[in-house]
């Protein structure tokens, strides 16, 4: 599999940096990932609707400057398709066929409508909210858990 991971903003803390670096250290045996930070734009504190929606457009053209058009994307969105651990890697191991896969971690306040736009699908690991920074390490450790399960290797329940 080959895959991009772009991530909305950059890991500030150390646990979650070594967390991080273990599970794409773990991936290597199986993914050819690449995880890109891109610059998140500051909020303002107070700001009006009208100034989030241009901070998300900001970032949401970092994202698609990154994007191929043959690239198969799927946004991380609360609002996506839930999967058990066995049916995401199902998923994926179907997703493989289509050349590179573009996963999408939005900032803090989410994901912009035309990335949402240019997304072949969503997925959501939780009706939850999550800080975009742990989402970056669950995400990594659930696609380790996936590689692991499609190679018929062990790993825990």
């Amino acid at each position: 599999m080959r895959a991009l991971l772009l991530c909305v903003g950059r890991l500030k803390e150390d646990y979650l940096q070594k967390a991080c670096a273990e599970y794409v250290k773990r991936l290597g045996r199986y993914v050819s990932l690449e995880v890109a930070e891109l610059k998140d734009e500051p909020e303002p504190a107070g700001s009006g609707e009208a100034l989030k929606k241009q901070v998300l457009r900001t970032e949401g053209a970092r994202i698609l400057q990154r994007i191929r058009p043959e690239d198969y994307v799927v946004a991380l969105a609360v609002e996506g398709r839930s999967y058990t651990s066995p049916e995401l890697a199902a998923r994926l191991r179907a997703l493989e066929q289509k050349g590179r896969l573009v996963f999408v971690i939005g900032g803090s306040l989410g994901l912009s409508d035309e990335v949402y736009a240019r997304a072949d699908e969503r997925l959501s690991f939780s009706p939850l909210t999550f800080p975009h920074q742990l989402m970056r390490v669950l995400f990594l450790e659930q696609l380790y858990r996936c590689c692991r399960i499609n190679a018929g290797e062990p790993y825990h329940k």
